[in-house]
């Protein structure tokens, strides 16, 4: 089996060194691992970074001559992948790639097409897992609101029962993915990506991880309300669309 790992970067010279050493030394150590990393033409030196790790074993590394996005990132490393497994990382230190193991595990015994790794199954505050403050503590609110009522809202259209939909800890399989075509360039292909496997008939197991949330000021990018409107419609749109194209 063949794990293959697409690290979209923008922006993100302050974690993404750090974070890359992090997925090279990352288990399980009996998967072959091909690490695809496409860099969005960063403003802040990510992109001379990045270029360290061309060259090293099972790494690529994909430099785009513009920023589109981050689906638009996932799309060029989606088709640059030959994994059996494919899993997305954030160039931030997020989430931690010690939980590797633990979501390939449920896709690799068989019980599911897909894995969502979960952060309100493993903290304190539940769904409330950004903890900030100040007056950033306003924005940690509605940005867990969101997650919250996205996912109820997806469980409800899609007949799911998920706890953290919002998760970028997802692991698919290769061979799903080859048969959906996606559109979405900013935060809301997660959410296309979802549908179009679950309308598919993929089952969906969560397992529970963990997760450190960064703030606006150390690089988060997501806006409530113009991602959150994207996502939204996301939702609708992708339920009664077809379910490939």
């Amino acid at each position: 089996m063949k794990f293959s790992i697409i690290v979209p970067v923008y922006n993100e010279k302050a974690t993404v060194a750090a974070l890359l050493d992090r997925v090279l030394a990352a288990g399980p150590s009996d998967l072959e691992k091909e690490i695809v990393i496409v860099e969005g033409n960063s403003t802040d030196g990510t992109r001379e970074v990045v270029r360290g790790y061309e060259g090293r074993p099972g790494v690529r590394v994909i430099c785009e001559d513009a920023p589109r996005g981050k689906g638009a990132a996932v799309r060029a490393g989606l088709a640059a992948v030959t994994g059996d497994l494919v899993l997305v990382q954030d160039g931030d230190l997020e989430y931690s790639t010690d939980d590797y193991p633990a979501v390939l595990e449920p896709l690799r015994a068989g019980r599911c097409e897909i894995v969502f790794g979960s952060r309100t199954r493993r903290s304190v505050q539940h769904w409330q897992f950004r903890r900030y403050a100040g007056l950033e503590r306003l924005y940690g609110f509605f940005v867990n609101l969101g997650g919250v009522l996205f996912t109820g809202l997806f469980n409800l259209l899609y007949g799911t029962r998920l706890t953290d939909g919002a998760t970028m800890f997802k692991v698919f399989r290769g061979p799903d993915l080859k048969r959906i075509v996606l559109r979405s360039n900013g935060f809301d292909y997660d959410w296309e990506l979802t549908a179009k496997l679950v309308r598919l008939g993929c089952r969906i197991e969560e397992v529970p991880v963990s997760y450190r949330a960064r703030s606006r000021a150390e690089g988060k990018k997501i806006r409530f309300w113009r991602d959150g409107i994207r996502v939204a419609l996301a939702i609708v749109r992708y339920r009664f669309s077809a379910s490939t194209g």
